[in-house]
């Protein structure tokens, strides 16, 4: 079990926090090994761009939610508002995505989450996300919101929606494997919606920046209808579905661990609630938690005389225990916000939800 105490050790290998001859050897290394990546992903969207690798249309319009940068920008809950906000304009959503590291016939750490959050929408999962929107069809989803999906150009899409971490924005402005970017940031121009999440937690002049630096990054496009949102914590709950409320975090000797693309934006989510925190352990994105792992936290949780632990919605649905080192295991329910740019990103998916009961009439 590799554990950190405040964030997963690629992220702060690649943003300079680890100092020393080996990190600075591996920054280098990872420089070099970048420069093929950036090669095969300015041809593959030239490719896209100029029509020569074929794009699919689904039957029905598709809502795509994705990133610049490599997790840990609030995506899921962003997904969930979308779909509750497509089911409010009279639509029947289902949710595609990859499937990512999950085990044949299992779900993935999204997947599971999302059958809490949305339980009367379809998921679909499948590395082919063009078969897997035809299948969502096919159970009678005349919307598909296309979970994790602006790199995935193959699946045409009506509506593109690109999610932005306030406090980690621009991936370290470097291409993985050297920094947290996925393509560069001029990719943005594609889009038709940037939302800002966790936007509160910074300043309104750092949010200008912000939208000031991807609308450059547009060049000559016309710039994505700019939004607004928060992360709100909503309330706890266990794996057994057992409901508390956020105050319970505020009395007794608290500890918590995280394995998400951010983990020291959950911390910081545990402060604002008032949580005095006894011990915070990290761990890398998609951790999957094996025996030893929950036997470990449950020796570190009873040595710190826990009597609550907290985890995040995705890491609760990995661990499917209810309690670790004898004290309650409870996670952190989020729901989003959306704080500025509402009537703009209601227009544009009122759009879709239009076109989907054209289709449907026709």
């Amino acid at each position: 079990m590799h554990l950190l105490p405040d964030a997963d050790s690629f992220k702060r290998l690649v943003e300079g926090s680890l100092r020393g001859p080996g990190p600075a050897l591996a920054r280098s290394v990872l420089a070099g090994l970048s420069l093929p990546y950036a090669a095969a992903v300015s041809a593959r969207n030239a490719a896209f761009d100029r029509g020569l690798l074929p794009v699919s249309r689904a039957a029905v319009p598709v809502v795509s939610v994705g990133n610049l940068t490599l997790g840990g920008t609030g995506k899921t809950p962003l997904v969930a508002w979308v779909a509750r906000s497509l089911a409010a304009l009279g639509r029947r959503p289902a949710v595609v995505s990859r499937g990512y590291r999950a085990a044949p016939g299992a779900q993935s750490d999204e997947a599971a989450e999302l059958a809490i959050l949305l339980p009367a929408v379809p998921h679909v999962a499948d590395r082919d996300r063009v078969a897997a929107a035809a299948r969502a069809v096919a159970l009678a989803a005349d919307v598909v919101v296309l979970d994790d999906g602006f790199q995935h150009r193959r699946l045409a899409r009506d509506l593109d929606i690109v999610a932005v971490d306030a406090t980690d924005p621009f991936g370290g402005d470097r291409l993985f494997p050297r920094g947290l970017l996925r393509e560069p940031l001029a990719g943005v121009g594609r889009a038709d919606a940037i939302v800002l999440t966790r936007a509160t937690a910074v300043t309104a002049d750092r949010r200008r920046q912000i939208r000031a630096r991807l609308e450059e990054a547009c060049g000559p496009r016309r710039p994505p209808a700019w939004i607004e949102a928060e992360h709100r914590p909503l309330r706890l709950r266990s794996a057994g579905g057992e409901i508390r409320p956020l105050e319970a975090v505020r009395s007794g000797r608290i500890v918590a661990f995280a394995g998400i693309g951010n983990p020291a934006a959950f911390r910081g989510t545990l402060a604002g609630l008032g949580a005095d925190l006894a011990g915070f352990r990290g761990f890398a994105d998609h951790h999957p938690y094996s025996a030893d792992d929950l036997h470990r936290l449950d020796g570190w949780a009873r040595e710190l005389r826990a009597d609550l632990v907290l985890t995040t919605l995705k890491d609760l649905v990995k661990a499917r225990v209810e309690r670790i080192g004898g004290a309650p295991l409870l996670a952190v329910e989020i729901a989003m916000d959306v704080l500025a740019g509402s009537e703009a990103l209601g227009r544009l998916l009122a759009r879709v939800a239009g076109t989907a009961a054209e289709g449907a009439a026709a």
